[in-house]
């Protein structure tokens, strides 16, 4: 991408807020690793993505023709997070239908999850590079960036694949979200690399309840 290209993109993305997160939205689909990421904490009930309380609750989502639930809750410590295992799940299904089985969380890291697939395939996912920014009350900004590792028949197939959102919540309650999406080979070939693969989406959040759920059990007790 040229610089003239570069720079109005880039000074609308940082009017959405100033950061590194804006920053790096701005420079895709030219990305590479490393990323300006930290390594998140594999304990149990800790280091998960944290995200602002208006986050809380049940949402329906929509993004060209994906149309899934996912939700959001206080974790033991009061942090609202992800229903990870949900939300894999309903987001798989929604692109994988019936080849989806199951996803289940590690209980001894909340950035791992294990997604058991048709044909006696297993995908086995780890963040393993995390960054949050929240420029504004009603502006938040995640990078992450998960080493997939697909096992099944033959040898396991293993990438990296780096996803970074822009929540901005709406006057009418909706959240509107962009994503920017890129996939990276095995770090067996290097830990620097290019993305192989890109992506780009825009998804509507609709609340489907006002209040928080409940808060989520701690996986360690």
């Amino acid at each position: 991408m040229t610089g003239a290209l570069l720079a109005p993109i880039l000074a609308l993305l940082l009017a959405m807020g100033p950061g590194v997160l804006a920053e790096r939205a701005a420079h895709w689909p030219e990305w590479r690793l490393p990323a300006p990421l930290d390594r998140p904490s594999a304990r149990a009930g800790h280091q998960d993505l944290s995200y602002p309380d208006w986050m809380a609750g049940r949402w329906q989502v929509r993004s060209d023709d994906l149309d899934y639930e996912v939700r959001f809750s206080p974790d033991p410590g009061g942090a609202v997070v992800g229903d990870r295992a949900f939300n894999a799940t309903a987001i798989g299904r929604a692109l994988l239908g019936a080849a989806l089985l199951q996803v289940r969380n590690d209980p001894a890291n909340p950035n791992r999850q294990i997604a058991l697939l048709a044909g006696d395939q297993q995908l086995e996912s780890t963040v393993v590079g995390r960054r949050s920014e929240s420029p504004n009350p009603t502006g938040f900004w995640s990078d992450e960036l998960a080493l997939q590792v697909l096992h099944g028949p033959g040898d396991p197939r293993v990438s990296r694949v780096e996803t970074l959102s822009h929540y901005s919540q709406n006057p009418d309650g909706t959240v509107t979200t962009e994503q920017w999406q890129a996939s990276y080979p095995s770090p067996a070939l290097g830990l620097a690399a290019a993305a192989s693969s890109s992506g780009h989406f825009q998804l509507t959040l609709t609340p489907l309840s006002p209040d928080p759920l409940p808060a989520q059990s701690d996986p360690a007790s």
